[in-house]
């Protein structure tokens, strides 16, 4: 049997029916605290098939983990309009579950497989070279190897700074009940976020998407999503009292596992604050909506709820010293033509909120610049128009949309594509960033749960990688994807910049930058080949070294 092997970068996706094209990557080089990951690609020659395990030789053996590279279907990998920066177009098979290697690894014959090798660095590591050896053997024979290879990874004498950016991606409590099959907030679905928190934090997220109410997304006209409401309400004939005991185990858990900051979910419908969430209380006893899509936003009745909810909620938040970690929202991704009804609800909730900070998703500078979003999160297709009004505080997000010429994560896409963004978030000093689908794993308009290995588009409704960034896994833990981690690596870029910008000046940085990206950087004009990116992360640490060494 011939066995066709590969060493290559994080930035390449191995499709089971090519020979990767990627340039063979055996040394690379990382900081202190940083999570540095590569492959190791393999191919059977026709007719055979085999069960191979792996064995990892390495002084740094304690902080590697294995993950086979699953394939999962795509109907929908781009839409007809996006650009022709896509690795396919068609609907087939793409790489992009990380399963933990837990037991024998099958090779087909003709087919490519991917080993994904991810290393931890100790932040108390020495500075040095360190190999790491692979070797592949048949199941049950690991003294007779098939292949082996050797890796080498530099470790600087430096620590990757923390993350200062601000990063969310809305995490969806409901998700995680539904498709592992535990009730709401029993003690099995609190295992389970905790679970999942660790893995968002471990891969660069601080910022928690917290239900206060159950939010208002994605959710179609009429419909409802699982209630996940963390207050509990009850309504007597005197108004309403509010009791916080599981929003404060739910930040305290959040806390616990590393989250700095909380995102209050939205107190309108996405799309134009047109009408109330879903707002669950309990009345003589019982249980009931009593908001939703029939109540109109301004309506007498809820605006008397939030004139009772968000002092109540505010004095929650200050006794717990919480309040200066959170920012609100309004209505998600409103538009010009939505002014009159955002506003409305701005008005309704502005002066409740003085003193906090609030921020939504939009893409009109106009809709800004009438004061009505103090803090704009444009998307990174429309933020040209901010960054010239040198808008301060300024966050960007991409979603289903930004499919022509910017940065974006979807399955189809080179992940060099996606790693980019930590250079133009640097470059424009962007202060946070926010994505809406860490686990979206129902259909569009939330109609009914999907098969997120099955289904990978919302049924067809986003390019597959838009809503979610990782699956459910066994034993309800999650299962991480190359998108998630190759998006660390970005973040993990931005640190390395300021880094080094601690060692220079941010003006020589700037024009260092552009000067190697072969022109001024911006979001939408980037080197976009995966051997360049990853040399300009090398020349990074290069400059790191000659300062540390000078």
């Amino acid at each position: 049997m011939i066995l066709h092997t590969k060493l290559l970068s994080s930035l390449e996706k191995v499709f089971a029916d090519e020979e990767p094209a990627g340039t063979v990557r055996q040394k690379g080089s990382a900081l202190r605290g940083e999570i540095f990951s590569f492959q190791w690609a393999f191919c059977p020659d026709e007719g055979a098939r085999l069960d191979t395990e792996i064995r990892v030789e390495s002084p740094l053996s304690d902080g590697i983990r294995l993950y086979t590279v699953g394939q999962v279907p795509s109907m929908l990998p781009v839409y007809p309009w996006s650009d022709e920066h896509h690795l396919r177009r068609a609907p087939g098979l793409y790489p992009d579950p990380l399963f933990p290697c837990s037991g024998p690894m099958r090779l087909v014959g003709g087919q490519w497989r991917s080993l994904w090798v991810e290393v931890t660095v100790g932040v108390d590591r020495p500075a040095g070279v360190y190999p790491i050896r692979l070797i592949l053997t048949e199941a049950g024979h690991p003294d007779v190897p098939l292949a082996e290879a050797e890796f080498r990874l530099e470790i600087l004498n430096a620590r990757l700074p923390e993350q200062t950016l601000i990063h969310t991606e809305w995490f969806n409590c409901d998700c995680l009940a539904v498709l592992h099959k535990v009730p709401v907030f029993s003690e099995e679905h609190w295992t389970i976020i905790g679970n999942y928190l660790e893995n968002a934090v471990r891969y660069g997220i601080n910022m928690l998407l917290t239900p206060v109410l159950t939010p208002p997304l994605d959710t179609g006209v009429g419909l409802e999503r699982p209630t996940v409401q963390l207050v509990d309400i009850v309504r007597t004939a005197d108004g309403y009292r509010f009791g916080f005991s599981r929003l404060k185990r739910y930040m305290d858990l959040a806390l616990e596992k590393g989250i700095r900051y909380f995102e209050i979910s939205h107190l309108f419908t996405q799309w134009g604050a047109h009408c109330a969430p879903k707002v669950v209380v309990c009345e003589n006893g019982e249980e009931k909506r009593v908001f939703g899509w029939d109540t109109a936003a301004d309506s007498p009745e809820y605006v008397a709820f939030l004139r009772e909810f968000l002092p109540a909620l505010r004095e929650f938040l200050e006794k717990e010293g919480r309040l200066d970690r959170c920012y609100f929202h309004i209505s998600d991704e409103p538009t010009l033509e939505m002014e009159d009804s955002y506003r409305r609800a701005r008005d309704i909730v502005a002066p409740l909120l003085e003193g906090c900070r609030r921020l939504d998703a939009l893409s009109e500078y106009a809709f800004y610049e009438k004061g009505l979003v103090p803090i704009p999160i444009p998307s990174n297709n429309h933020i040209d128009a901010f960054l010239e009004h040198n808008v301060p505080h300024l966050w960007t997000y991409y979603c289903c949309c930004q499919v022509d010429e910017v940065s974006n994560r979807m399955m189809a896409m080179p992940s060099a594509r996606s790693r980019i963004l930590g250079w133009q978030l640097y470059k424009y000093r962007i202060e946070g960033f926010l994505h809406w689908g860490y686990n979206f794993w129902f259909s569009q308009y939330s109609k009914h749960p999907i098969d997120p290995y099955y289904t990978t588009d919302a049924e067809e409704a986003f390019p597959s990688g838009d809503a979610y960034l990782v699956y459910p896994g066994d034993g309800g833990q999650p299962v991480p994807s190359i998108r998630q981690l190759v998006f660390l690596e970005s973040l993990q870029d931005l640190r390395a910049l300021e880094l080094l910008e601690s060692m220079t000046t941010r003006e020589e940085m700037v024009s260092w930058i552009d000067r190697v990206c072969g022109e001024p950087l911006t979001f939408r004009r980037y080197p976009r080949e995966a051997d360049r990116l990853l040399d300009m992360r090398e020349q990074i640490n290069a400059r790191i070294r000659q300062r540390l060494e000078s």
